[in-house]
């Protein structure tokens, strides 16, 4: 039985209008109801970076999705969460006047607090309701483990060096449970699924930690880390796959619910392997076909004209397009969604 019933009181997104002020509030109560602390900002009519906020790290803490950069202050970036949103400076990736933005928020649980579950001691900032975290911590060098704080074992963990910006140390690693903790794969490239067991230790994360090697990307010694770990709640979130078929009437994917977002990745090639961003708030019909790309600066990609896209369902999706990047025949991709509403409360589109 699914527990949350409206997707929106954990994750929303939303959609504006830069105006380059020099302080601008960016709030949608109907869309985001809750004080985000975790904010995923991209402009969709300008090739500009990424950008990265959370409550832990705090205001102005600056994280690039498509580059191995180190966490940088920002000023003029985002300066406060607020009910329904945030504010922002008038940087331009964030704040050009007349240029469209997006943005992911999560609901977490604030500044967060210590927690001693793993070897290494984090700060966790929890909401086990809607199984999501994000978990600061510093880098040992040796073998380790973190706590996570969700009480159940994680599907997907995004990690990044926050000291680091090199082209290794500084690479963003993801560990999602269709590749197994053997593996890894990297946000800011189109780099197929790796095996690394200096990532994960090549072990599962628990309902109370997940481990982490020796490799500087994940774990170098007095270096500052971030990860953001979900787990799968039923009705609001999945973590999945699906094999590529190469026809327009491609895989279907249940979820148990009508999906929000889907970030989804061609794991097997490389060259069509770039990650890649639907929602339902900037694509309001189906298909489909506003996308973004988390390891990109590219403006927003239109595939409407091709039938480049997803059929969102009450219950899942379904590729409805022959697309290497989306539906190669063969290749593997993994996902991530999260719910507009579950499916006892949904609709088709």
């Amino acid at each position: 039985m699914p527990t949350i019933n409206k997707g929106s009181d954990y994750f929303g997104v939303l959609t504006y209008t830069g105006d380059g002020a020099a302080s601008k509030t960016v709030v949608d109560t109907s869309a985001v109801t809750f004080q985000p602390d975790f904010v995923w900002i991209k402009g969709r009519s300008g090739a500009t970076d990424h950008a990265l906020y959370d409550a832990v790290r705090g205001t102005t803490k600056d994280l690039v999705s498509n580059s191995t950069a180190a966490e940088t202050t920002q000023s003029t970036g985002l300066t406060s969460f607020v009910n329904g949103g945030f504010t922002i400076g008038n940087l331009a990736k964030l704040n050009t006047s007349g240029a469209t933005y997006t943005a992911w928020c999560w609901k977490a649980n604030g500044a967060g607090s210590s927690n001693t579950s793993g070897s290494i001691t984090s700060t966790v900032s929890v909401n086990a309701t809607a199984g999501f975290s994000v978990v600061t911590y510093t880098g040992t060098g040796a073998n380790a483990t973190v706590g996570h704080g969700l009480g159940v074992a994680p599907k997907m963990i995004i990690v990044k060096n926050r000291s680091n910006g090199g082209a290794g140390d500084g690479a963003w690693q993801v560990y999602h449970t269709s590749i197994g903790a053997a593996n890894y794969l990297v946000l800011n490239t189109t780099a197929a699924s790796a095996a690394g067991s200096t990532r994960w230790q090549s072990t599962t994360p628990t309902s109370s930690v997940f481990y982490i090697g020796a490799t500087g990307s994940v774990n170098n010694s007095a270096e500052n880390y971030v990860a953001y770990c979900w787990a799968e709640i039923e009705g609001f979130s999945k973590f999945g796959s699906y094999t590529g078929n190469g026809s327009a009437d491609g895989p279907f994917s249940y979820l148990g619910f009508r999906p929000k977002f889907i970030l989804y990745k061609n794991i097997t090639n490389a060259t069509y392997g770039d990650w890649q961003i639907y929602d339902t708030s900037r694509s309001t019909y189906n298909l489909t076909a506003l996308n973004l790309f988390p390891n990109l600066t590219n403006v927003e990609y239109d595939g409407a004209a091709s039938s480049i896209g997803f059929d969102l369902l009450s219950n899942g999706f379904k590729v409805r397009t022959s697309n290497a990047s989306r539906n190669n025949s063969g290749n593997t991709f993994i996902f991530a969604a999260f719910a507009e509403n579950p499916f006892k409360n949904a609709n088709a589109r």
